[in-house]
């Protein structure tokens, strides 16, 4: 029963997400080519498509802990469909605008919050604790798979058929992934005699976070990394469409080569942190990951698709080494009761940043280029190793799962 409804629930992931890289592609394209979006309006769209993890992250934890998880992701997924599908039907009736796109984000974004918190949430109720870091690393190489393929479909879509009317294909995944999760268990939500106010609840999960001697350097170090992702996935269609002179289908197999990376990443992340530990694999994975963001913007003609090619899988390579080995680690460290809020205030601070990122790289790239503003943020990342030497991890070979919390100067 636990093997049937993990596989259910990962065929149901697969769908959408392979809906929603082709998507990801479609929708920053038709931005640029059918309402010539500027290089800012890049960053707003963008910025959108990830502001709810600054607003609703740190109440999501307490929310999926509190509805059951089944009827709410079902939920999401339907909503996530409706505001999608919205665009091909504006653009149908010549009403499409910038700021319809930045409002599908900014939905679409809200829903993708609550979703992942409990998707998060709802793998160690299905899945061993002996296998989370493979059954992690599946899906990470699944994740991977679909933006692989993803990409590399939706620029070939696009090419065929336009920008648009792909998007229909990223609805059209929600859909399939909403009747999936619809055959499973539904969880049984304890209803304590006395609820526990939200802000208490946040403010444990946000200790534990914090005054963890790992989990808290691993969420600065995904913050940084986070911050540079803004900046990147703002302004690659732009760079590669406006600087490089890319047509639809080189972009889709361009972006694709950060699935590709990430798949090398997720089928060698536990035979590598198995042979040189767990904790010294974060440290060598963030040295790498700089030598990565900062080959992608260099060259000219062929040699930049060449440099952006292979800065990119260096990157994902690294970035599904620091992502599978950090969460599989948040799920096994962290208590039950505890799990979603640690997920919650981690996505608040790490994931909250990739607006941020995103903002900052679209007003500066006007001035300045997608290439140079592209080059400052690649620098940006060499924080990552910094972190990571700066912590206890430093010192271990692996990550203790009996690491205590350790106390914060002031507790409020």
């Amino acid at each position: 029963m636990e093997l049937t409804a993990f596989w259910r629930w990962w065929t149901a992931g697969t769908t959408s997400q392979l809906g929603s890289a082709a998507g990801a592609l479609a929708l920053p394209l038709t931005a640029l080519n059918v309402l010539h979006a500027s290089a800012f309006e890049m960053g707003l769209i963008t910025a959108a498509g990830y502001l709810a993890y600054l607003l609703i992250s740190l109440p999501a934890g307490v929310i999926v802990q509190r509805v059951p998880l089944r009827g709410m992701q079902v939920a999401l997924d339907l909503i996530r469909a409706l505001a999608v599908a919205s665009v091909p039907v504006a653009w149908w009736y010549d009403a499409l605008t910038v700021a319809q796109l930045v409002g599908v984000a900014l939905v679409v974004s809200f829903a993708n919050v609550l979703f992942d918190v409990a998707n998060q949430t709802f793998l160690p109720e299905i899945v061993p604790a002996a296998q989370l870091q493979a059954r992690n690393s599946l899906n990470s190489g699944t994740h991977a798979a679909t933006q692989l393929g993803g990409p590399s479909l939706g620029g070939l879509a696009v090419q065929v058929l336009g920008a648009v009317p792909t998007l229909f294909v990223d609805a059209a995944s929600y859909v399939v992934s909403a009747a999936l999760l619809r055959t499973l268990p539904a969880r049984r939500v304890q209803r304590p005699a006395q609820r526990t106010p939200m802000v208490t609840m946040i403010r444990e999960g946000w200790h534990f976070v914090l005054r963890h001697p790992i989990i808290g350097p691993a969420m600065w170090d995904a913050t940084v990394t986070n911050f540079v992702a803004g900046a990147m996935i703002a302004l690659t269609p732009y760079y590669l469409v406006r600087e490089l002179h890319a047509s639809p289908l080189l972009v889709g197999l361009l972006i694709a080569t950060d699935g590709l990376g990430a798949l090398v990443g997720a089928a060698v992340t536990t035979r590598f942190t198995d042979r040189v530990g767990t904790a010294r694999g974060l440290v060598i994975a963030s040295v790498v990951g700089v030598a990565g963001a900062l080959v992608i913007p260099l060259g000219t003609g062929v040699a930049a698709y060449v440099a952006f090619a292979v800065g990119s899988i260096v990157l994902a390579v690294s970035s599904v080494v620091l992502s599978v080995t950090t969460r599989t680690y948040r799920m096994l460290a962290s208590p039950p009761d505890l799990l979603s809020r640690v997920i919650a205030t981690v996505k608040f601070v790490s994931w909250g940043a990739i607006p941020l990122g995103g903002l900052l790289a679209g007003a500066l790239a006007g001035p300045l280029s997608a290439r140079t503003t592209l080059l400052i943020f690649a620098g940006l990342t060499v924080l990552s190793p910094v972190i990571y030497l700066s912590s206890p991890i430093r010192r271990l070979r692996d990550l203790p799962l009996d690491a205590a919390p350790q106390p914060v100067a002031a507790r409020t």
